[in-house]
């Protein structure tokens, strides 16, 4: 290979892993509750590059903002390119299309869509392993559909699966965020005192976070209205 090859393909590893940084950026702040973050990360991330997990990662940060459209648009394009993959076919666009249900309302759809993760939903996907995001994103978006579906009790128990894998989890964002949607799913279903104290630990694992954060100021209303 000529030194001009080499150099070419260092560039183009380096614009990759710079996108996969920036698209773990965008996952984050949208699971923050920081839509206009989420896009600009996103959409910077898109510019850089359209590798799969890029791609992936930004439709899902778009989708989780409400952003349905332009996350509609990504994950048509990633089943064109990628619909054979494994991770595309069973992970990342049963994730995505069930988020755009759930902006549509319909929780129903969104748990019929993430049916077919079921059998993968516990493994690292490439997205994990590269960008440090993605793992258990099916499990916990399922969550998010029972929740919006008012079924509070089986929402807990999709967020404690997360909570009971850490090893799997590892530093990604859902593992900080999953106590605070237990602590949701149990209000919901009537269980004050064990939502408190998933609420504690939330708020215990955030103290030292930006107090302007999105889903810290919610978390905090909604925990001083808990009984």
């Amino acid at each position: 290979m000529s030194r001009h090859a080499v150099e070419l393909a260092e560039q183009a590893s380096q614009r990759e892993a710079a996108a996969l940084y920036k698209t773990g950026s965008a996952v984050c702040e949208a699971l923050c509750g920081n839509a206009a973050g989420a896009a600009r990360s996103a959409l910077a991330a898109l510019d850089l590059s359209r590798d799969r997990e890029t791609q992936y990662g930004a439709a899902f940060a778009l989708a989780l903002t409400g952003d349905s459209a332009r996350a509609q648009a990504l994950a048509n394009d990633l089943e064109r390119r990628f619909g054979t993959d494994t991770s595309v076919r069973f992970a990342y666009l049963p994730e995505i299309r069930a988020l755009i249900a759930l902006d549509r309302r319909s929780p129903s759809a969104a748990l019929e869509l993430l049916e077919k993760a079921r059998p993968y939903e516990m493994g690292k996907p490439r997205s994990s392993i590269h960008g440090y995001f993605g793992a258990l994103y099916p499990i916990y978006v399922r969550g998010l559909a029972y929740l919006a579906a008012l079924r509070g009790a089986e929402a807990a128990v999709e967020f404690q699966k997360i909570l009971d894998h850490p090893g799997i989890v590892g530093s990604d964002p859902i593992g900080a965020l999953a106590p605070l949607q237990l602590g949701r799913s149990l209000a919901l279903a009537g269980e004050n005192r064990r939502a408190k104290i998933a609420y504690q630990n939330f708020l215990a694992r955030w103290k030292d976070a930006d107090p302007n954060i999105p889903m810290l100021l919610q978390a905090k209303t909604e925990y001083s209205r808990l009984n």
